[in-house]
């Protein structure tokens, strides 16, 4: 699986980089058909009280995209909170594609004669 992390406004570091892996874990415990990734940082300097942190992460599946957002003051926490949210999306995406293989078998007495 490729993983590309771009940023705006601020360096990636390699602390933030094994964060995003160990997260990209999680989600490949679900789900081991993970093509590639894409995560964007960003900072949100137009509030004056605090910096607000953006993660988005955008994973490509086999005829798939799943996406998601999450903004915190901390960016660490935001990576975990978009992790989590696109961890969802691969449960659900892996349940509808388990639920459309799987017909209901018909008892020997139903079968159309």
């Amino acid at each position: 699986m490729n993983l590309t992390i771009n940023s705006r406004d601020l360096v990636v570091t390699p602390a933030m980089r094994m964060h995003v892996e160990n997260g990209m874990e999680k989600i490949r415990k679900h789900f081991d058909h993970v093509i590639d990734a894409t995560v964007f940082f960003m900072i949100d300097n137009t509030t004056k009280k605090a910096l607000r942190h953006t993660a988005e992460l955008t994973i490509h599946l086999k005829g798939k995209e799943l996406f998601a957002e999450a903004h915190n003051e901390d960016l660490y926490h935001a990576i975990d909170d978009v992790v989590n949210k696109l961890e969802r999306q691969v449960v659900k995406h892996k349940e509808k594609m388990q639920d459309h293989h799987h017909e209901k078998l018909l008892d020997p007495d139903e079968y159309p004669e």
